[in-house]
C-alpha cells in the first residue's frame, strides 16, 4: 500500500475524490474504481479510527428497526448481510443470538417478536444462498425458560417466559475489514492518503463549480490542490463540518449526533451466543462473546458537541454499566471491572423524532447542487451492514456528472482482496495444520483478520523468530506489527496496536509491550528514540480508562 501523498503527481483530474476513510468511505472508493472511475481518497486521521471503529461488531439486518415499520431497510440490510458473508469470509461469521422474553416487558413480549423473527425470516428469504454453506443461517427458534437459562444463566428468572434464539453475524475485526476495503480499492487503481486533511473546497471561478479540494499532508506538512469531476463528502459525524468549509449556505437539513459507547470485560457469559436484553428504560443492551473477554453495548444518547471534541466519560460509562446489572442477573459489573472502553458518534439525518435511539439508520445521498454547489455530494447517516450498497448507490447517481461510461457493479459478486477463500472451514484446517508451530490461538486469529495474507505474516515469523514472540494471550505476534509499518500504511503506534493488529484492542497491554513494538517498528518508520518515547505515551493516554 503506497500512500497518495507520498507521490503526488499533477497529472490531470480525477472523476471523483473521496473525503473520509471511514467505512463509506472505503466502500466508495472500491465501488467507484471497480467501476471505471479514477478515485482518489482522503482522510485526516487514520482510516476507520472514528465511528466506524466504533461499532458493536456485529453486521446485522436491523431486528428493532421493524418497529418502526422499515421493511426497505431491513430487507437490504439482511439481503447485505449475506453479501458481507460471501465477499469477506474470513471477517464475517454467522452468530446465535439470545433474546429472553418477559411478562413485563411489551418490547420482550414472545408473541409481538415470534411475529417479527418470523417476518425477518421471511425478509432474509436468500439467507441461505451462500457462496460457503458453512455461512447459511438457520430460521429462528423458540426456547423454554428452562432451556433458555441453561443456555444462559445471566437471564434473570423473574417472569422469563422463554427466549428466542435467531442469527446475525459477527464482524471479528471492522477496522480491517475496512482495510479491506481500501486495499480492494487500490487494487482496482484507487489512490488513498491517510493523515491528509481536507482543508477547503476549489471553485471554478465562472460558474461556481466545485472543482476540487486542498489537502494537507499532515505527515509532510505540505498541501496540495487535487482537481475531480465531483467531489464525495463522507465525513459522517464531521460532514456538516466539512460543508461549511465551501464558505455557502447549505441546506439547513439537521445532521444529528449520537453517542455510542462500549466497554470490554472479562468473560462474561457460558457459550459463543450474543445475549441481549431489554434494559429498564426501554433500550436494547448486549454481551458478546469476542476474543476470549465480553463486550458490552450499547449506549445511544444525543451529542450535542464538536465532534472534535467527543470522548468517552467515567459518566457514559457508568450508565451502560448501570444499564446491564438491572438486565441481567449476578452481573455485579464494577467500574474496576472495565479492561477497555470505546466511543464514537453516529451521524443521523432524520429529523422527525428528538430521540436518538429511535432514529431511523438509513442513509441519504444529498446532491449540494441544490445548494448552489455543483460537483459535490454529500453522503449522510447509514451502517456498516449497507455500507457497500450505499457505495453502489451513490457511484449509480455519477452517471450524469462523469463524462465517460460507468461499468456496472460487480462488487457483490467479487471477494475482497486478502478474502478470496471459497471453503473457509479448509481454509482454517489448512493454516492449523501448516503452521503447527504456532500457538493455536495465534493461528486461528491471524487466518482469521488477515485471511490469505496469513502465509505472509507467519512467513516473516518463521524467518525471523524473535517476531513470533506472543503478545498477549489472545495470538498477536510481533511479526504483525512490522507487517502493518511496511505494507498497510500504518504511521503511528495508535493505528498498529488499534487497527492493523489486536494487540490493544482488549485494553492495555502494558508499557512493556509497546515499547517492544514501538522500537521493532521503529527502523521502517524512521523513528529516533524521542518518537518511539511520544508514540508511547500517545497510546497509553489512548487507552487509559476515564477518571471523570
Amino acid at each position: 500500500m503506497k500512500r497518495y501523498s507520498d507521490h503526488i503527481r499533477p497529472e490531470g483530474v480525477f472523476d471523483v475524490i473521496v473525503i473520509g476513510g471511514g467505512i463509506s468511505g472505503a466502500a466508495l472508493a472500491y465501488e467507484a474504481a471497480t467501476r471505471g472511475l479514477r478515485v482518489v481518497l482522503f482522510e485526516k486521521g487514520d482510516f476507520s479510527e472514528a465511528t466506524s471503529a466504533a461499532s458493536s461488531k456485529l453486521i446485522h439486518g436491523g431486528l428493532r428497526y421493524l418497529s418502526n415499520m422499515e421493511y426497505g431497510l431491513v430487507r437490504e440490510s439482511l439481503r447485505e448481510r449475506r453479501t458481507m458473508e460471501n465477499i469477506a469470509p474470513n471477517f464475517v461469521y454467522p452468530c446465535p443470538i439470545l433474546f429472553p422474553h418477559y411478562r413485563s416487558q411489551i418490547k420482550s413480549n414472545k408473541w409481538l417478536l415470534k411475529i417479527g423473527l418470523t417476518l425477518y425470516d421471511l425478509l432474509a428469504f436468500d439467507k441461505g444462498r451462500t457462496w460457503d454453506a458453512a455461512k447459511k443461517i438457520p430460521n429462528h427458534t423458540t426456547l423454554s425458560p428452562d432451556a433458555a437459562l441453561q443456555r444462559q444463566p445471566v437471564l434473570k428468572r423473574e417472569g422469563l417466559t422463554g427466549a428466542s434464539l435467531f442469527y446475525d453475524c459477527l464482524n471479528i475485526f471492522p477496522e480491517r475489514l475496512a482495510l479491506a476495503f481500501i486495499k480492494s480499492a487500490m487494487a482496482h487503481g484507487a489512490e488513498i492518503a491517510n493523515y491528509a486533511k481536507v482543508i477547503g473546497f476549489l471553485f471554478d471561478k465562472k460558474n461556481g463549480t466545485v472543482q476540487g479540494v486542498t489537502v494537507k499532508d499532515r505527515i509532510h506538512d505540505m498541501v496540495h490542490e487535487i482537481l475531480a469531476a465531483v467531489t464525495i463528502n463522507c465525513a459522517g459525524p464531521w460532514a456538516d463540518s466539512v460543508l461549511a468549509m465551501t464558505g455557502r449556505q447549505t441546506s439547513d437539513r439537521p445532521l444529528k449526533r449520537s453517542e455510542g459507547i462500549h466497554i470490554i470485560t472479562k468473560p462474561l457469559i457460558e457459550d459463543n451466543a450474543v445475549v441481549s436484553a431489554i434494559t429498564p428504560n426501554g433500550r436494547h443492551c448486549f454481551l458478546i462473546p469476542w476474543r476470549g473477554h465480553t463486550l458490552i453495548g450499547t449506549t445511544d444518547q444525543a451529542y450535542h458537541g464538536d465532534p472534535d471534541d467527543y470522548r468517552v466519560t467515567r459518566a457514559s460509562i457508568e450508565g451502560l454499566i448501570a444499564e446491564v446489572n438491572a438486565s441481567f442477573s449476578g452481573l455485579a459489573i464494577a467500574y474496576e471491572d472495565v479492561r477497555h472502553c470505546y466511543g464514537g458518534l453516529r451521524p443521523l439525518v432524520e429529523d422527525q423524532t428528538e430521540e436518538t435511539y429511535t432514529s431511523s439508520r438509513k442513509y441519504e445521498i444529498y446532491d449540494n447542487a441544490r445548494d448552489g454547489l455543483n460537483g459535490l455530494l454529500t453522503v449522510e447517516g447509514g451502517k456498516w451492514t449497507t455500507s457497500r450498497h450505499l457505495a453502489e448507490n451513490v457511484v449509480d447517481r455519477l452517471k450524469d456528472k462523469i463524462d465517460h461510461p460507468i461499468r456496472p457493479s460487480l462488487s457483490n459478486r467479487t471477494y475482497l482482496a486478502g478474502s478470496e477463500i471459497k471453503d473457509i472451514t479448509a481454509f482454517m484446517d489448512r493454516v492449523k495444520t501448516e503452521y503447527g508451530d504456532f500457538p493455536e490461538e495465534t493461528r486461528i486469529y491471524l487466518a482469521q483478520i488477515y485471511g490469505t495474507a496469513v502465509d505472509d505474516i507467519l512467513a516473516l515469523a518463521r524467518k525471523h523468530p524473535s517476531l513470533a514472540d506472543p503478545l498477549n494471550d489472545a495470538g498477536d505476534i510481533l511479526a504483525q506489527a512490522v507487517y502493518a509499518a511496511r505494507h498497510e500504511m500504518a504511521l503511528t503506534l495508535k493505528d498498529i496496536v488499534l487497527r492493523r493488529t489486536g494487540i490493544a484492542t482488549l485494553g492495555n497491554p502494558g508499557e512493556a509491550v509497546l515499547r517492544k513494538v514501538a522500537e521493532t517498528v521503529a527502523g521502517d518508520l524512521g523513528w529516533d528514540e524521542d518518537r518511539i518515547n511520544r508514540e508511547i505515551e500517545a497510546t497509553l493516554a489512548d487507552l487509559q480508562i476515564p477518571v471523570d
